[in-house]
């Protein structure tokens, strides 16, 4: 019978296969869009574009989870939600604004660097230190992700620096979910994060823009169906499993398995036609053998606190 812990990981790898198609659907909703950039600013038009991705994914909660209607009377679901929520809008912004100026190798190399960050950060921030194992799984790991698209050409410019100061968002992201949901209910901060996302990226795409009517950006042909599928299985159903499941992991073992979400975006981009494939594409093999390292050194330890049973 499979561990709790076996369990997560196998669900955090799931998210990565729907995470790898955000990029597809980003990059069909920037498309897409003609003269807004211009008109409202690129920032303006992506804070609206992420304040509907998560108003779509919260209120396609509510109505399914009593916990989650619940948590917004609660002044610890908003604590907790605050500090998730606060963490990913600057890292899903900083993203969508980097990859509209980087080609899609540099912005996987560089967003692949959550990896790194989550070791670093892990030894100062979290209770759960990474093993010597970890760390090469983190070097492997990188590497993979970094490379499915060929060796990056990197000039340091405005988007490059934007996708770094993501990857370091997405780390103290994963690190404070491990903290937070095994205090808090999953659900409970799921619902009060994504509420915080809206605010925080509608209140963005109106200082940037200076126009209530940067919204018309999300409701543009071509970017209607993007949209939805962001909001409903980028956002609900991933960041819903991630809260659930990684609290079971170390938060470097999780980062680990989330830079299999390139390797995806990778294969799906090609099949739409919006990035070429490679041999390097082969690179991809060295996460799957960085995780498998970092599996067999997991499974020689004594269960985490976190795999007995929690708020679910």
């Amino acid at each position: 019978m499979a561990t709790k812990r076996q369990q997560a990981a196998l669900g955090l790898f799931f998210v990565t296969l729907l995470w790898g198609g955000t990029f597809v659907w980003m990059k069909q909703a920037m498309n897409s869009l003609d003269t807004e950039p211009s008109t409202y600013s690129t920032a303006g038009v992506v804070g609206a574009i992420v304040c509907f991705r998560f108003l779509i994914a919260f209120i396609a909660l509510l109505p399914f989870s009593s916990v989650a209607r619940t948590a917004l009377t609660s002044k610890e679901d908003w604590k907790g939600g605050l500090i998730l929520g606060g963490l990913m809008l600057p890292g899903f912004v900083l993203q969508m604004i980097g990859i509209s100026s980087v080609d899609p190798s540099v912005s996987a190399f560089l967003t692949s660097l959550y990896v790194v960050f989550t070791a670093i950060l892990s030894v100062k921030i979290s209770d759960r230190r990474p093993t010597r194992m970890m760390i090469v799984g983190v070097g492997l790991a990188t590497l993979g992700a970094g490379f499915i698209d060929g060796p990056p050409h990197i000039v340091w410019g405005t988007g490059e620096l934007l996708t770094v100061a993501c990857a370091f968002f997405f780390a103290l992201h994963i690190i404070y979910t491990d903290r937070i949901t095994k205090k808090l209910n999953p659900i409970a901060v799921t619902s009060t994060s994504f509420a915080v996302l809206v605010v925080g990226a509608g209140t963005i795409a109106i200082f940037y823009s200076g126009d209530i009517m940067v919204f018309e950006s999300a409701w543009q042909d071509g970017v209607i169906i993007p949209l939805l599928c962001l909001g409903l299985f980028g956002s609900l159903a991933c960041i819903l499993m991630l809260n659930v499941f990684q609290k079971h992991l170390n938060p470097t073992h999780a980062a680990i398995i989330y830079s299999f979400e390139p390797v995806w975006a990778t294969i799906y981009g090609w099949q739409q036609d919006l990035v070429p494939i490679s041999a390097w594409l082969l690179m991809g093999l060295l996460l799957l053998l960085g995780n498998i390292i970092v599996e067999l050194d997991e499974s020689q330890e004594e269960p985490h606190l976190s795999d007995a049973a929690g708020p679910e």
